[in-house]
């Protein structure tokens, strides 16, 4: 079971420069499995092109190193909070990507100004305060993740599975690794868009809330009717 946790996180990986969301070695994806315990990440700074399952290190919700000959990623207890605070996550991608960047560098939250974000996100895409002195100074990883999860406080992550830590980048995540790969692309996809939206319209109104949820719901939830039945 933890072979394929492993190849998980590993496809998930490779598919981040694919998706042109990652430059150099920038960004990470973690796999879990919350019935072990146990969550893969990549390796720091290795490069993704020769990415394979067996460099993903393993790692159980208590920080330690379970499995892997490599040192993990430098954004491992960012994750590691994520998953200890905000249970229904599966899995955790972090990119540099280009605009979503721009968004979080700027402190701005990505408005939802049409339906492609309203097919993703029940709302906008937060932005978090930023860090103090001391939490940079400090354990800056891990109070990255205790940042993102100050501001979820009263968001429900399962309708926004995705965040702008202020002056750095995204995070995104979902139940599985695989979807949180899904939504990091929809992140920066629904960025781009309000960034030329705000071209054409710099005062361009937030998406009406009935057609907002509607697009949301027939995606996601109890009465989703989008897609096939699994």
């Amino acid at each position: 079971m933890l072979t394929e946790l492993k190849r998980e996180a590993c496809e998930a990986n490779r598919r981040l420069p694919e998706h042109g969301l990652v430059h150099l070695n920038f960004g990470n994806a973690s796999a879990l499995d919350r019935a072990r315990g146990i969550f893969a990440i990549k390796p720091s700074g290795v490069d993704y092109r020769g990415l394979r399952p067996a460099d993903m290190v393993l790692i159980d919700l208590a920080g330690r190193v379970v499995e892997g000959r490599l040192r993990p990623s430098s954004d491992t207890p960012t994750h590691l909070e994520l998953y200890r605070k905000l249970t229904s996550l599966g899995g955790i991608v972090h990119t540099h990507s280009l605009y979503a960047t721009a968004f979080a560098q700027a402190g701005r939250a990505i408005p939802a100004l049409g339906t492609t974000h309203a097919d993703f996100f029940f709302g906008e895409i937060p932005v978090t305060r930023a860090l103090r002195r001391g939490e940079i100074t400090g354990k800056y990883e891990i109070e990255t993740g205790r940042v993102i999860c100050e501001r979820f406080a009263r968001l429900d992550p399962a309708e926004v599975p995705a965040v702008l830590v202020r002056h750095h980048a995204p995070f995104a995540w979902g139940p599985t690794v695989g979807k949180a790969v899904e939504n990091a692309v929809a992140v920066e996809l629904c960025a781009q868009l309000a960034y030329y939206t705000l071209q054409l319209k710099s005062a361009s109104p937030a998406l009406d809330r009935a057609l907002h949820a509607r697009h949301f719901l027939r995606k996601h939830g109890p009465a989703a009717y989008y897609g096939q039945k699994k």
